[in-house]
């Protein structure tokens, strides 16, 4: 069965947010089966940075990335989610 490999761009609310710590959160949030495989941390502009998160997900999820979406949402500190792609990825 494959998975799907989410690239996520997560910004956080304020530029004082340790980006490490909220990573960390937000791995806690996930639902089960979703797995964060790697990260960076992009600079956007006047000290904001992007958490940029390379999220394995199941193949078979319905609603497409929205419950992802969704979980990181919710985690307190992130304002703002966007996919940048998303690749389906054979075991």
């Amino acid at each position: 069965m494959a998975k799907v490999l989410v690239l996520l761009k997560v910004l956080p609310e304020d530029i004082n947010i340790d980006l490490e710590e909220l990573k960390n959160k937000i791995a806690e949030a996930l639902p089960k089966g979703y797995e964060i495989k790697g990260y960076d941390i992009e600079p956007i502009a006047f000290g904001l940075k992007a958490l940029r998160l390379y999220v394995f997900m199941p193949e078979e999820t319905e609603g497409g990335t929205e419950p992802l979406e969704k979980a990181v949402m919710g985690v307190e500190g992130v304002s703002q989610v966007e996919v940048e792609a998303v690749h389906r990825i054979s075991e």
